[in-house]
């Protein structure tokens, strides 16, 4: 992932806010206690010493984000697991079309999904459907950067938290952007009723077979990761990708497109 000084914070300063999900060792954590070897042994024979590059991204921007701490505790399943694992913080993200896309979040969140192999996707359901918040970060992240797919081939968990009775409204809505954003979305997914019952006070998920879900869902994220990364470029290769580069040596924007279209 390359880094633009002139507008980024200092790399140490991101690097930290990336690992935030990260906590001193706790005797009693339910992370230690898990028996996760199966998907363990996998990773280190799949991984070959390539760790993992995971992006987390979550939906609210509340003190006490429930999705947030949902996505922390994916985050800490991933690292015990041996992932590269970045936690994208939305706070600062303009709205869509109020800046320009050189502001230093815009380029933070583009830079880190270009880095990315893998994303976990966790959003509150709001009005039956993703927040503003989470569709932001999306918005923000377009289908091509020139020739580069900042999504494209990349895997996909999708959870969602909800303040009331159970529903999959979001996760639904999760799954077609990952579709119109060229990802593999595995078919397992989480979501988590009256998420203020299932956090305890230090934001910790409580044994539940909720929990027991979301790890699920996370051993079922690196497993289809470490099988399609080596194989992605082959999967998403299209043929009109390849004729488009042969015809014009590259991949064209849509703004380029429409142009093309209005030539006589």
């Amino acid at each position: 992932m390359t880094t633009q000084t002139n507008c980024h914070p200092a790399i140490e300063d991101l690097q930290n806010r990336w690992k935030e999900f990260r906590l001193d060792a706790e005797k009693n954590d339910w992370i230690e206690q898990v028996d996760i070897s199966g998907a363990k042994s996998l990773y280190e024979k799949e991984a070959q010493g390539r760790p993992l590059k995971v992006l987390v991204l979550y939906g609210s921007l509340r003190q006490r984000s429930f999705s947030r701490c949902c996505a922390y505790e994916a985050a800490r399943l991933l690292d015990k697991l041996g992932a590269d694992v970045r936690v994208f913080d939305p706070r600062e993200l303009p709205v869509k079309g109020q800046v320009d896309e050189s502001h230093p979040k815009v380029q933070e969140l583009r830079e880190l999904a270009i880095w990315s192999e893998a994303q976990f996707w966790c959003s509150p359901e709001m009005h039956g459907n993703v927040t503003g918040c989470f569709k932001n970060q999306i918005d923000w992240i377009p289908l091509s950067l020139g020739s580069v797919r900042p999504t494209q081939g990349r895997t996909l968990a999708v959870c969602q938290v909800n303040g009331g009775s159970q529903s999959f409204n979001a996760v639904n809505t999760l799954r077609i952007l990952g579709r119109w954003m060229r990802m593999f979305t595995i078919p397992n997914q989480s979501s988590i009723p009256k998420a203020w019952q299932e956090f305890d006070e230090y934001n910790r998920m409580k044994p539940s077979p909720l929990r027991d879900r979301l790890v699920d869902v996370v051993e079922e994220l690196v497993k289809f990761s470490l099988m399609l990364r080596d194989h992605s470029s082959f999967l998403v290769d299209r043929y009109s990708e390849r004729k488009e580069r042969g015809d014009f040596g590259r991949l064209l924007s849509q703004e380029e497109k429409e142009k093309l279209k209005k030539k006589p």
